[in-house]
């Protein structure tokens, strides 16, 4: 099993493998999770300051911010799958 690593902007990268779900920021549910994820130390803001597009929840329950879309992220998620199925094959 290789390690499948996404970009999430920045020259920031993360582990696809422990990513759940890439979703928006803006219902109050996300930013109650993003709140009590600071509180607890376990946010990893990796926005540089810009405005936050998408949160990416971990299985090890880490919350990271990206100022990437979650489209993109996801297309970039999608597309490292693509690869790896085509070297299988």
């Amino acid at each position: 099993m290789s390690i499948k690593l996404i970009n999430i902007g920045f020259g920031n990268i993360v582990s696809a493998n422990r990513i759940i779900a890439i979703v928006s920021p803006e219902s109050a549910p996300i930013k109650r999770i993003v709140q009590e994820a600071r509180d607890e130390g376990v946010l990893i803001d990796a926005t540089y300051g810009r405005r936050t597009r998408a949160v990416i929840v971990t299985d090890c329950d880490h919350i990271i911010l990206s100022a990437v879309q979650p489209e993109t992220v996801a297309q970039r998620l999608t597309s490292k799958d693509d690869e790896a199925s085509d070297e299988n094959e």
